[in-house]
């Protein structure tokens, strides 16, 4: 089997992920890398080997001869280069959130579907463990229908992982509840089986917007300012982005096309890191205690007061690997949709909407909770993207024999 040629553009921590990829001989291989930065460029770009193409914009990244590139970018270029990169015939895996507006989604999905060019967007918690294991009891029907959803996400390193760089300003994320809160938008979205339609929702600047220590991190990742041992209370933390005006707590509410009603907290200031998820249907509750390898889910059916016994309990499989071996999972489905088209667990819709979710309740709670309706895609863009973007151009073969 031919090597795909793969191209990575931002070498921030994402890039990880083109990691996944970079499998010479295995079927696919980075053959180029970008980064504005020249510093990040030098000393990431070299992990792929001494033949790599270090680029240091857009541009050059076009001239050369590329089945795919990976858009690893902060949020709010993704729009922008993904579109370049769909008019110019190249593949497309973008990470999540897809851009961070609804417009810009649909520009996007408007320009893969008019370009007949493959687009894919990096939602990897359905390849998450804890969250495969959630949506297969629910369609074996281990609680009967679903009727509501909530997601508590605990977010307990959030000053360090969001709020010491360009996270912290919303004119580059909308919000923390659309980029981070994207995730779990999917997830409560694939596991209820629809998507939001209104939303309604709350939230403060309540503990960092008082810290008015600053530092300009430009050049730097976070390995290099994070701290986990250091990172306690969360008021006590220095060195926070020069602009931070987004919320550091928020709550929604959603009514799904389907009638399921969720809702969903985020707060980046707790003193541990996980989700939690609880589904209620007509025939029983469950709920997720950890979010990782060992983690279980528990599920009651028969009536009772309180009793942390369940009446099943499913314990997460083990898994090696990022996001316990989700990237792998992800990256591995990407590249076999360029190749074959196979049928993927997510799609630039689904991605959508749980944008669409975050954006309408970002307007919501900055507006004082007002209700916020989501218009659904149009019909056109809905059937191309259920039909598995057919007519969509497959990697050529390349000089050399490599495609």
């Amino acid at each position: 089997m031919d090597d795909l040629r793969l191209g990575v553009i931002g070498l921030g921590p994402r890039s990880t992920l083109a990691d996944y990829a970079h499998l010479p001989g295995g079927g696919s291989r980075i053959v180029a890398c970008c980064d504005t930065d020249p510093r990040i460029l030098r000393a990431e770009s070299a992990r792929f080997g001494p033949d790599i193409a270090a680029v240091p914009d857009l541009d050059r990244m076009l001239d050369l001869d590329l089945d795919g590139v990976f858009v690893l970018t902060p949020d709010d270029t993704h729009e922008e280069i993904a579109l370049r990169l769909l008019a110019a015939g190249v593949n497309v895996f973008l990470e999540k959130p897809m851009a961070i507006t609804v417009e810009g989604c649909d520009r996007i999905l408007e320009a893969a579907r008019r370009h007949r060019v493959r687009l894919y967007v990096g939602h990897n918690m359905r390849h998450m463990p804890v969250v495969q294991t959630l949506r297969a009891l629910l369609t074996q029907g281990a609680i009967g229908e679903v009727k509501a959803i909530w997601c508590r996400h605990f977010v307990g390193h959030g000053g360090d992982f969001y709020f010491k760089d360009w996270h912290a300003d919303r004119t580059r994320t909308t919000s923390l509840l659309l980029q981070k809160g994207a995730h779990d938008l999917d997830v409560i979205h694939w596991l209820a089986g629809g998507v939001s339609r209104q939303v309604t929702a709350l939230g403060d600047l309540s503990v960092y917007g008082g810290i008015t220590d600053r530092a300009d991190r430009s050049g730097q990742r976070m390995r290099d300012w994070f701290d986990p041992d250091n990172n306690w209370p969360p008021a006590s933390l220095t060195g926070l982005n020069p602009v931070v005006d987004v919320e550091d707590i928020s709550m929604m509410l959603m009514q799904l096309d389907n009638g399921v009603l969720a809702s969903y907290q985020q707060c980046h200031f707790t003193p541990d890191y996980w989700r939690n998820y609880t589904v209620i249907g007509t025939e029983g509750r469950m709920e997720n205690f950890g979010d990782e390898s060992g983690a279980q889910v528990r599920v009651w059916n028969r009536r009772s007061n309180y009793r942390a016994e369940a009446d099943i309990t499913v314990v997460v499989p083990p898994a090696s690997g990022a996001h316990g071996g989700a990237d792998s999972e992800l990256v591995a489905e990407f590249c076999a949709f360029l190749r074959d088209g196979v049928q993927t667990l997510t799609s630039p819709v689904a991605a959508r909407e749980a944008v669409a979710a975050g954006y309408a309740a970002t307007a919501s709670l900055r507006a004082g909770g007002r209700p916020v309706a989501i218009e659904a895609v149009g019909d056109a863009i809905g059937e191309y993207y259920a039909a598995g973007q057919p007519g969509a151009c497959r990697p050529t073969a390349h000089a050399g024999g490599v495609s």
